[in-house]
């Protein structure tokens, strides 16, 4: 509904931009006008529809909340106040609905407990994705080794060697590190960088992404009384989507377990 067609556009009108000028049926100054058109009607169409996937979306979920943090966590909305974010396009039905439907952030998320996660979950570094880790820069040592003995590029073969070497000892130290990194259980949480505290102290907890393409990186981030955690959970046998599951599933028990009292 929003994403795919604002691909398909993208792709559709450079490709045919490219195809006209190999044609020599445009000139060469229209090279830059169709990609800049390319951009212009994909964010056209993703502004107007995205203003329609969220009275449908907030519409038919009842845990609003969720869906939301969920929504900007997978990039299909931007954060309340963004500047992308105003740039959606909202007719005067839209908008008087979308303002009906904010009397469902005035309630909170039902809790859904799952029975097969355990009291207390504990995250170590992953030792699989570690060790594989390890054997390509172990390769990357190889090729620069090769490179010294076998060519002249000295410069490079010295770079390749001492970066592999380098990454490939820390790749070691992280697959037989075995002192927990997160533990999260229904009274708080507990990292590798960061004392316990319990939920009662924590605030806006979730995982984030940071960069973009190679450059991605994800970290449980959430406020406490001392300061804030931010930790790159990168190379831990965890994921975004996991985490975030455990936070909510285990705030909602400790929740529950509080009303229950």
């Amino acid at each position: 509904m929003v994403n795919y067609p604002v691909f398909i556009i993208m792709v559709g009108t450079i490709g045919l931009t490219i195809y006209l000028g190999a044609q020599k049926l445009i000139p060469t100054w229209g090279f830059p006008i169709g990609f800049v058109l390319a951009f212009g009607l994909a964010w056209l169409w993703w502004s107007f529809m995205i203003t329609k996937w969220r009275l449908w979306a907030f519409d038919n979920v009842r845990n609003v909340h969720e869906l939301k943090k969920r929504a900007i966590q997978e990039k299909i909305i931007w954060a309340d106040n963004s500047i992308f974010e105003k740039t959606e396009i909202r007719t005067t039905t839209d908008k008087e609905k979308l303002i009906s439907l904010q009397n469902k952030f005035k309630q909170d998320d039902l809790f859904q407990d799952d029975l097969t996660i355990q009291n207390e979950t504990i995250i170590y570094y992953s030792k699989g994705g570690n060790f594989v880790e390890m054997i390509f820069m172990l390769l990357l040592v190889g090729f620069g080794i090769y490179l010294l003995v076998k060519t002249d590029s000295y410069i490079l073969g010295s770079a390749l060697t001492l970066l592999g070497a380098y990454q490939s000892f820390k790749e070691y130290k992280e697959a037989t590190n075995t002192e927990p990194q997160i533990i999260l259980n229904e009274k708080g949480i507990k990292t590798i960088n960061t004392d316990f505290y319990s939920w009662n102290e924590i605030e806006n907890e979730e995982v984030i992404c940071e960069g973009s393409g190679k450059h991605t990186h994800y970290y449980l981030a959430y406020g406490h009384p001392h300061g804030a955690e931010h930790l790159q959970i990168d190379d831990y046998e965890t994921n975004q989507r996991d985490l975030n599951k455990l936070l909510i599933l285990y705030r909602g028990r400790s929740k529950n377990k509080t009303t229950n009292r």
